[in-house]
């Protein structure tokens, strides 16, 4: 057995990763080990709602590592109950069950439904998902995804998840059948290119879902707590799902993550559901200064303003280089590329001291802090657009 011979690789290669050092970010900035600035609008996959290291969070956490850190989920604690509280009088729901992670909590949401399947519906376990769909890396999580890449992986699957095709309600009603438990979905998909579900197909699903006696659930790991303009995305179909997940951006950075349910859909009994870290009140603090500041109807307009600018600049930009639509809501939002260059605008951009994410090789992702300024949106805007003239340059000369 040989030592890793570079701090690099003591870690597993799970990723291609640029051999750049992050050691300190401040709002919407992020600095390297050589003391470079980056303007970054991915922000943790949009984990950090407020922008990196904000004085909230990192206050709440020290103050509450001073007072008590966990005392075990087999005991209340007084920070957790108090952000359960905030989280059911903000939302439609009326329990929360912490987790540390989006995988975690939609782990918990398929059991929830398989659990409710067991107790109300005859055993039926079958939940529909959707093509494109991610709800996370656990195998059951992947099993429900319908990303193509994981297809291969890790085989045997876990059964009991039918695919049908977003925005198309035939697709959904020809995959009832009497072991269907539950539809899942995430309101926009993420990876596979910020693809919205629209208003009228969420609405339709909920009149379906009730019209079959069956759940429905929302991934809002990455569309929760203000992402999309209200704090909770089904808040734009009016409607109220069965059962919502939030993750990311509920920490503020911090590892955060929550399972949602109505009365009648929280049916796990003792010994049903758990987890050694669940509810500390440690992550629980940086939950409660989140939702204090994402849950002012001031902050949720002024992050919508925000994405409103964000969209008309990534049209007019996308206009000037002859790009395709600009897709999504609030601040999750894409830009279509029309060509598999987004590995190489990426890679570009963050030389220049832009950090910018491609979900999908045709498609570049924007996911800045909620609090992020005109002022820095035009910076980035200017970034890309000077990639994109010297990228269509470049294209002309071959």
């Amino acid at each position: 057995m040989t030592n890793a011979a570079h701090p690099f690789d003591a870690l597993m290669d799970i990723t291609a990763r640029p051999r750049i050092v992050f050691v300190r970010g401040e709002g919407s900035y992020l600095w390297d080990d050589a003391g470079k600035r980056y303007l970054d609008f991915i922000q943790g996959w949009a984990v950090n709602c407020l922008g990196h290291s904000p004085p909230a969070v990192a206050e709440a956490i020290a103050a509450q590592a001073k007072t008590l850190i966990t005392p075990s989920p087999a005991y209340y604690n007084d920070t957790s109950l108090r952000l359960a509280k905030a989280l059911v009088d903000k939302s439609c729901f009326d329990q929360v069950f912490f987790a540390n992670s989006g995988a975690e909590a939609n782990e918990g949401a398929i059991k929830l439904a398989r659990k409710y399947g067991s107790v109300y519906r005859g055993g039926a376990f079958e939940i529909i998902t959707f093509e494109g769909g991610f709800h996370g890396r656990t195998l059951a999580t992947m099993s429900a995804s319908g990303k193509r890449a994981f297809e291969p992986l890790f085989e045997p699957k876990v059964s009991g998840f039918r695919k049908a095709k977003l925005n198309d309600l035939t697709s959904v009603k020809e995959l009832i059948n009497p072991n269907t438990v539950a539809v899942m979905l995430e309101p926009i998909q993420g990876e596979a290119g910020v693809w919205p579900a629209t208003d009228q197909f969420l609405r339709d699903l909920r009149a379906l879902t009730d019209e079959h006696g069956l759940l429905l659930i929302f991934d809002e790991i990455q569309t929760g707590m203000g992402r999309t303009g209200r704090l909770f995305h089904y808040e734009h179909a009016e409607i109220a799902p069965d059962i919502m997940t939030l993750g990311k951006g509920i920490g503020g950075g911090a590892p955060l993550a929550a399972l949602l349910a109505t009365e009648k859909a929280s049916c796990f009994e003792h010994g049903d559901q758990g987890g050694t870290f669940n509810g500390n009140p440690l992550m629980c603090a940086a939950g409660l200064a989140v939702i204090e500041i994402v849950g002012k109807p001031e902050f949720l307009k002024s992050a919508s303003d925000a994405g409103l600018f964000l969209e008309s600049e990534l049209q007019r930009l996308s206009a000037r280089h002859g790009l395709g639509e600009v897709r999504g809501r609030g601040l999750l939002l894409a830009l279509d590329l029309k060509l598999p260059m987004g590995a190489a605008i990426v890679a570009q951009a963050m030389s220049k001291g832009l950090l910018l994410n491609s979900p999908q090789p045709d498609a570049l992702r924007f996911m800045p802090a909620l609090n992020v300024t005109r002022e820095e949106i035009s910076e980035m805007i200017d970034g890309l657009d000077d990639v994109l003239t010297k990228a269509g340059a470049a294209r002309r000369v071959a």
